[in-house]
């Protein structure tokens, strides 16, 4: 089942800080910040939300098709997505822009810092869902403002089932444009943090969130997350990673397990399991597209994971 994946392109240049910010940044000195972090650790990393979705279904063996906008520099990346075997139809070339680019700094806490550079991203808005063809599910992930309002749309108005996926894009929105996403959407998925702050824009309890929606999924880091569906929430428990490398991506190898899930017809206790296998096998590794796995392998962690096999 083909899956349109709307959102960002992305270049991470991704950096680590061998201490804790907190020891750093005085909090009676916010006002008058002026910090400086030593990272001698350094990667560039292909990114994006659409990409990293993309590519985690992709190793599921799934059908991904994203959709999303990119600069000039994009060469790369295209040539990436092409040794990977994920479709570019729907990838939009915006001359004289840049790929959006994100510069993160991670603790020795996993706590991050990003400056975000948007370019080709602003241009999202020129996609349109109706231009793809064969899809039967979507996802609206983080990207430009005015793409993310009209992709929201088009899926409604497709009758295409889709999960919104507001991320980090959240602040960008007033709660009317949120309650407008809710009415649209068949599922929501935020972690815990962006339930909150969804919760204060819109006025809605998670029980009333969850009743607008077929699921609202939240997630909660190693607390594992959970998925409040017809009146009932699932605790699904977290994956257990061999090792904590670099948490950049998580969210969207998640929402890839989800996806996958959905386009499977399985139930949510699945669903959420497989979505928790795929953040922790991405935790493991550094950057959001360098994870491998056989199918078998996938599976094998499943059992140990949860004590059964599908």
């Amino acid at each position: 089942m083909t899956a349109l994946i709307c959102g960002s392109f992305a270049y991470d240049t991704i950096m680590v800080f061998h201490d804790r910010f907190k020891n750093h940044i005085l909090p009676d000195k916010v006002h008058i910040l002026n910090v400086s972090f030593l990272v001698p650790e350094l990667r560039r990393e292909f990114g994006g939300c659409a990409g990293n979705i993309a590519y985690n279904l992709n190793l599921l063996q799934g059908d991904p098709l994203p959709m999303g906008t990119v600069g000039g520099d994009f060469g790369p990346y295209q040539k990436w997505l092409d040794q990977e075997g994920i479709s570019r139809r729907h990838v939009r070339l915006i001359e004289d822009t840049y790929t959006a680019q994100a510069f993160i700094t991670t603790d020795m806490d996993d706590n991050q810092i990003t400056a975000f550079h948007p370019g080709a991203m602003n241009f999202a808005h020129e996609n349109r869902v109706q231009d793809a063809e064969g899809v039967k599910m979507g996802i609206v992930a983080p990207d430009g403002r005015e793409g993310m309002i009209e992709h929201g749309r088009q899926f409604q108005e497709a009758g295409i089932p889709f999960i919104f996926d507001p991320g980090q894009g959240l602040p960008m929105f007033t709660g009317e444009e949120l309650l407008t996403f809710t009415e649209q959407a068949t599922w929501i998925t935020l972690n815990d943090y962006e339930a909150q702050l969804f919760q204060e824009r819109t006025g809605l309890s998670t029980e009333q969130l969850a009743e607008r929606v077929e699921a609202l999924i939240i997630t909660r880091g190693a607390e594992g997350s959970a998925i409040h569906t017809q009146g009932q929430c699932l605790h699904i428990p977290a994956a257990k990673a061999k090792t904590l490398a670099d948490p950049t991506g998580c969210g969207d190898a998640y929402r890839a397990g989800l996806l996958y899930g959905l386009s499977q017809q399985m139930d949510w206790e699945m669903t959420g399991r497989i979505a928790s296998l795929m953040g922790a096998i991405k935790i493991e590794h550094h950057g959001t597209q360098n994870h491998r796995f056989e199918l078998t392998e996938f599976w094998d962690r499943f059992e140990e994971n949860f004590g059964y096999r599908p």
